[in-house]
C-alpha cells in the first residue's frame, strides 16, 4: 500500500498565508463544462479567527449574509474554546475563575458547549491510549512556535509541569469539570477547529446551502458536491515546500480532510528541530518517522482528533487504528517522503499523486 518517492510539480491552489499554516487546500477549477445549469459565480469571504485565516465559499447561493452568520458562529465558539483569550470560558477554567461547583476544590460549572467538546476529547484520549491529551496545557503554555524569537522551555520547567498532564485526572460529569490536581488546565487546539467546522456545516445546511467549502486554517470540510455534480478537489501540501506544491489531490464529496504535520509550526535551534506536536509524556515533540498524517472522515472533529492521535501513535499503530474505524481513511507520509495509504482508501477515495 506504500508508494515510492515522488517528484512534485506546482498546481493552482486556494491558499492564504496565516499563523497556523495551511496543510490542506481546495484546488481551484475553472472548468465549468460539467455544470448542468448556470447558478452564478461562487461567493467567498475570509476572516481572521481561531488564530488563523478562515475561508467559507458558497457555490449554490449568493447570500453573503449566510457567510456572515457562519463567521459570527465561529466567533462565538472562539469565545468558549480559546486558550489565550482572557474572556473565554477555557481561559477562565484554566485560571480558576469560573463558578465553582460541588465535587472538590477544583470543580467548576461549564456550559453545554464546552462539555460537549470535552466529552469528545476524552474519547480520543482513550482511543489513542493517552497520546491525545487535552490536559497538556501546562506544557503547551511553555512552548511558543509563533514568535520570531521563540524560546525552548527549560527542562526543569517541563519536568515540573509533567505531573499535571493526564486526561484521566479530568473528571467530566454533565456540566461539571473537576481537576484532580491543582495547576491543571486544558488546551483544545488539537480538536476545536474540527468541532467548529462541523457546527458550521450544520448551520449552512439549515440555511439551505447544499454546495460549499469550509476551510478553517487547513481543516477542510465539504458540504455536498459542486452544483454540477462534480466532486471538490482537495490537495495535500508537500511537506516543507511552497504553498503551491502538493503530494496528492483527492475528490471529496461531503467529507472532511484534516492534516497534521511537523512542517506546520516548528523551531530550529542550532542543530535541533522542534515541531508543535508535543508528547504529553515527555513535554517535547514526538520523535518518529512521520512527517504528516491526513485523515479523511465524515466529521471534521474526528479528523482533527485522529490526525493528532495517529501521528503520535506512529505509522504502524496509527494505520491499525484507522483501519479499525468505519468510513475513515488516511495517508501517512514518512520521513523518506513515501506515501502510505490505509486499507480501502483507493476503493472509496479517488486520489491522484502529483508526479
Amino acid at each position: 500500500m506504500s508508494k515510492s518517492k515522488k517528484k512534485y510539480l506546482p498546481v493552482v491552489l486556494l491558499g492564504i498565508a496565516c499563523i497556523a499554516l495551511l496543510t490542506t487546500y481546495i484546488i481551484i477549477s475553472n472548468n465549468k463544462k460539467e455544470d448542468k445549469e448556470p447558478i452564478g459565480e461562487p461567493i467567498q469571504k475570509s476572516s481572521f479567527l481561531l488564530n488563523t485565516i478562515i475561508t467559507i465559499t458558497l457555490y449554490d447561493s449568493q447570500d453573503e449574509g449566510i457567510i456572515d452568520g457562519a463567521m459570527e458562529l465561529i466567533g462565538e465558539y472562539e469565545k468558549v474554546y480559546s486558550r489565550t483569550m482572557e474572556t473565554s470560558e477555557v481561559y477562565k477554567l484554566n485560571h480558576g475563575t469560573l463558578e465553582k461547583a460541588k465535587g472538590g476544590n477544583y470543580s467548576y460549572k461549564i456550559s453545554d458547549t464546552l462539555a460537549d467538546i470535552l466529552e469528545k476529547s476524552l474519547y480520543y484520549g482513550n482511543l489513542s491510549e493517552g497520546r491525545f491529551d487535552i490536559t497538556i496545557e501546562p506544557i503547551t503554555a511553555q512552548w511558543d512556535f509563533i514568535s520570531e524569537n521563540a524560546v525552548i522551555p527549560e527542562k526543569n520547567d517541563l519536568e515540573t509541569a509533567l505531573p499535571l498532564v493526564d486526561y484521566k485526572n479530568l473528571i467530566l460529569r454533565d456540566n461539571t469539570v473537576t481537576f484532580l490536581k491543582e495547576g491543571m488546565g486544558i488546551d483544545l487546539g488539537a480538536i476545536a477547529k474540527g468541532y467548529i467546522a462541523d457546527r458550521v456545516k450544520e448551520y449552512l445546511l439549515e440555511q439551505g446551502v447544499k454546495s460549499a467549502m469550509i476551510n478553517l486554517g487547513g481543516n477542510v470540510l465539504a458540504v455536498g458536491k459542486k452544483p454540477g455534480g462534480e466532486a471538490f478537489k482537495v490537495g495535500i501540501q508537500k511537506p516543507f515546500a511552497g504553498r503551491n506544491e502538493i503530494v496528492a489531490a483527492m475528490d471529496i464529496d461531503g467529507k472532511s480532510v484534516v492534516s497534521s504535520g511537523i512542517y506546520e509550526r516548528y523551531i530550529k535551534k542550532e542543530d535541533n528541530f522542534y515541531h508543535h506536536i508535543i508528547d504529553p509524556s515527555t513535554g517535547y515533540p514526538y520523535k518518529n518517522d512521520l512527517i504528516a498524517v491526513t485523515i479523511i472522515s465524515n466529521k471534521s472533529v474526528d479528523g482533527d482528533g485522529l490526525s493528532t492521535s495517529c501521528f503520535a501513535l506512529g505509522l504502524e499503530k496509527g494505520m491499525e487504528l484507522i483501519e479499525s474505524l468505519e468510513d475513515t481513511y488516511a495517508i501517512f507520509i514518512t520521513d523518506d517522503y513515501e506515501l502510505h495509504y490505509t486499507k480501502g482508501f483507493f476503493d472509496n477515495i479517488k486520489v491522484t499523486e502529483v508526479k
